[in-house]
């Protein structure tokens, strides 16, 4: 498990140049596509948890708890903090899955997770060598009642400052947003302040000025393909 920390920025066709210039060495450009998935009653993403599916892995997206914030001595978000998100980045399909569970099992009680790893396969049956295959990988998620609410494909240019360990993301989304993230991910436990403090010189480099936070690619999905969802989420202070 891994956190991010990230800031939303809004970019143009000068940006590269403007990254270039402060020292941001460009690491290629890629393309990718993401399916979101939640129940028909949207009980994760009103959670604030976000599960996805990218390249045929999954991954789960969920908020770091208030212990995690940065706060200044008087209890308030700093201005700069609250520009940033920060979430836990969860890859492991057997822990996605237990974490969806906690959520669904109050509204589904019946709810089990319906998929065993290769290995435990493997230690059940006689087979040693049987191969899971795709479909029963995702039975787990059919099992839980999870559709696809979101789909989309994001053309990715990324840059690094090295010395301050960030990335700077420019993404292009096939439904014609264009938004720029900074970025630091740490290790489970890493100092959020620091990837704070890393983010807010980045973006004192960049010239980004303003309190405002930028919406970033599913707030601007939602809002164009599902407005009741979203007007869901902003009634829950998801958004």
């Amino acid at each position: 498990m891994s956190v991010e920390v990230e800031r939303k920025f809004v970019c143009n066709a000068d940006t590269p140049q403007t990254l270039e210039e402060i020292g941001a060495v460009c690491i290629g450009q890629r393309q990718f596509h993401d399916q979101y998935f939640d129940t028909p009653d949207f009980d994760l993403t009103l959670q604030d948890m976000w599960l996805r599916r990218r390249k045929g892995c999954w991954e789960l997206k969920c908020p770091m708890t208030a212990a995690g914030k940065t706060k200044e001595t008087h209890g308030e978000e700093s201005k700069e903090a609250a520009l940033c998100t920060r979430y836990k980045e969860i890859t492991d399909l057997t822990e996605i899955q237990m974490r969806v569970t906690e959520v669904l099992k109050d509204i589904c009680g019946h709810v089990e997770v319906a998929y065993q790893s290769a290995e435990q396969r493997t230690e059940d049956g006689p087979e040693k060598d049987k191969k899971v295959s795709p479909q029963d990988e995702d039975l787990w998620q059919t099992k839980m009642n999870l559709g696809c609410f979101a789909e989309y494909t994001t053309v990715r240019r990324s840059f690094v400052l090295e010395k301050e360990g960030v990335q700077i993301d420019l993404d292009h989304a096939d439904f014609d947003y264009h938004v720029g993230e900074i970025e630091v991910l740490l290790p489970q436990g890493g100092d959020v302040q620091s990837a704070l403090e890393k983010i807010e010189r980045t973006a004192r480099k960049l010239g980004l000025a303003g309190q405002q936070r930028v919406e970033g690619k599913m707030h601007v999905y939602l809002k164009k393909n599902h407005p009741e969802h979203y007007a869901n989420l902003l009634r829950a202070h998801v958004l």
